[in-house]
């Protein structure tokens, strides 16, 4: 079962947030997370209305599935008892690979630049290395988000690859995915 600890840090405009696992109360505003970042980012992989096939009761499975899962842990970043993003780390649990851990963030608009991405990567590194055979972290981000790759890059993530025209936006073009990696330091 893949629990988390909690923690608790300050906005660097001095308001609290906390990281945790999802719980099921947090469902109404997770849905709601889903549509307002999806239009406030060309960079997440889904748009808003894509986001109506998502319902309180696969959420729901989605909140279990992920906090029972020995491979993966899920956070959320709740901020004044609302949803201002979330983190995932999952790894294969295939021998040959389980070594590698993928990550995701996402994060609304209003808390950009307020210090949560950081925790996150920090929170996401801790429960990777108590994974114990964790030995790289991987991510990906859209070309052209500059504020991400930023942040990756301060994290100590390099670009090891390139998926050419990986995302097609709705005018058409076509955007390149970049591979991140980081090499966790032993311990």
């Amino acid at each position: 079962m893949m629990l988390t600890r909690e923690v608790s840090f300050d906005l660097k405009d001095g308001r609290k947030a906390i990281l945790r696992n999802p719980r099921n109360e947090d469902i109404p505003g997770l849905l709601d997370y889903l549509v307002r970042s999806a239009g406030e980012s060309d960079f997440i992989m889904r748009y808003p209305e894509e986001c109506a096939k998502y319902t309180a009761e696969g959420e729901a499975k989605w909140v279990e599935g992920n906090n029972s899962d020995e491979n993966a842990a899920v956070l959320v970043c709740e901020v004044d008892g609302k949803i201002a993003g979330n983190c995932s780390i999952h790894r294969n649990p295939m021998m040959k690979v389980r070594h590698r851990g993928a990550i995701a963030i996402a994060l609304l608009q209003e808390f950009w630049g307020q210090g949560i991405g950081t925790a996150m990567f920090r929170e996401m590194e801790h429960i990777a290395k108590s994974w114990g055979d964790t030995t790289q972290l991987e991510l990906e981000f859209v070309e052209g988000n500059a504020r991400a790759r930023g942040l990756y890059e301060k994290m100590g993530f390099r670009i090891v690859g390139v998926r050419p025209d990986a995302y097609r936006f709705k005018d058409g073009s076509l955007h390149n995915e970049y591979i991140m990696m980081k090499k966790l330091p032993k311990e």
